[in-house]
């Protein structure tokens, strides 16, 4: 039997070997994670640890630094690792899914976890493991012989695929335009056609027709107070609409978000025919670079302060500002354009403007006008100063 301490020294190894993957979390890429599976042969952060505990029956837990490992388990971590996994539980991940990060909220996390691990809906259909001479691991992925027509179903980069994906049907609980009740709704999506309908009765035609083009999709689970909430946004005559949803399933709701991602992947693979995919990818969805509570003046710098929740889109270079966090419409926006065109945000306010409440001033200067702003804090201040300045910092492209 290895001692504690040495078998602990060679897990250590194990962790920081070059070319394994193991230094980031297998699951959402967290740096230097403290947690590994044990059946899986993975190295994982705390929060996906805790994912991982409820599946007892796919994966197994320890602490790196406070459990005590066996020889066995590090003989088996080090013939595995998170590369490996990567090769067989990620080997057929469609381009539009959307992996999660380590900010991103739980559901996303659990329903990546749980789609490779426990359904293996991203698994080779043939994965061969195989042990190179030095003890490390090499995955080695085949496809099955199958005619060339069903070779094109299966590819998930192909059109038709996509298309496939980017269809959906069900019901959702969606928030009313001017009350705060959740009210089930049918929603209809047609990669296909190219919308995403949603009906309040069966019996009439769909309450909204909103084209793909225009249709962009984010999960915002503290702001509509629901672990599985998303945000769904358009543009309507000019002004964005918002949709806040939800669905009582962590699963359908995931489902639904990357339906969309795959109807708008297919959107731009057909509108971008000859644009790289890396290129593509970023413009599928986004989330809001910044968002939160600012109080605004008017275009004299005399009006009265008024609080509005602030949203920073750095893809379309607009700050939108709201009312209420669940308004259906915003109330106006600011165009962010470059610091070539003359744009630029200064951390005060004009000479003679103060602010009653709240004082850490914000300007944000264009070539036609000045946007005066205060913050809460000098936190806030700081932080939306410099959202604010990569955008600017960012050039114009066509």
């Amino acid at each position: 039997m290895v001692e504690p301490d040495f078998s602990k020294t060679l897990l250590l190894e194990v962790l920081r070997a070059a070319g394994t993957g193991n230094a980031q979390c297998a699951d959402c890429g967290t740096a230097d994670p403290e947690w590994a599976s044990y059946k899986l042969g993975i190295f994982i952060c705390l929060n996906c640890s805790g994912i991982h505990r409820n599946l007892p029956e796919i994966t197994r837990v320890k602490s790196i630094h406070l459990d005590f490992w066996e020889n066995d388990l590090v003989e088996f971590m080090k013939t595995h690792g998170n590369l490996c996994a990567k090769a067989k539980y990620e080997a057929k991940v469609p381009p539009f899914y959307y992996i999660p990060h380590s900010k991103d909220c739980l559901v996303l996390k659990e329903q990546w976890i749980r789609a490779k691990y426990e359904r293996e809906e991203f698994v080779a259909t043939s994965v061969c493991h195989e042990t190179g001479s030095s003890g490390d691991c090499l995955w080695r992925v085949f496809s099955l012989v199958r005619p060339k027509s069903q070779e094109l179903q299966s590819c998930v980069c192909q059109p038709d695929a996509e298309a496939s994906a980017g269809s959906r049907e069900g019901f959702l609980w969606k928030r009313g335009r001017d009350s705060r009740q959740f009210l089930k709704r049918r929603f209809l999506l047609s990669a296909t056609e190219g919308v995403l309908k949603y009906y309040t009765k069966e019996s009439k035609g769909p309450k909204a027709v909103i084209s793909v083009k225009d249709l962009n999709a984010m999960f915002q689970t503290e702001k509509i107070r629901n672990p599985h909430g998303l945000q769904i946004t358009y543009s309507k005559e000019g002004q964005t609409r918002n949709l806040f949803v939800f669905h009582e399933s962590g699963k359908e709701i995931v489902d639904w978000f990357n339906a969309i991602r795959a109807a708008r992947f297919h959107y731009l693979r057909t509108t971008f025919p000859t644009a790289p995919e890396a290129e593509l990818i970023p413009k599928i969805t986004r989330n809001y670079f910044k968002e939160g509570y600012m109080e605004k003046t008017g275009p004299k710098h005399k009006e009265a302060f008024k609080k509005r929740w602030f949203s920073l889109d750095s893809q379309e270079r607009n700050l939108f500002y709201f009312k209420d966090p669940l308004d259906a419409f915003e109330l106006g926006r600011v165009f962010i354009g470059s610091k070539e065109q003359g744009y630029e945000v200064q951390a005060d306010l004009p000479r003679g403007v103060t602010g009653k409440r709240w004082k850490a001033g914000l300007t944000i200067v264009t070539p036609h006008r000045k946007f005066v702003f205060v913050c809460e804090n000098d936190r806030e201040q700081k932080e939306w100063t410099a959202a604010l300045n990569e955008v600017i910092s960012q050039p114009l492209t066509a």
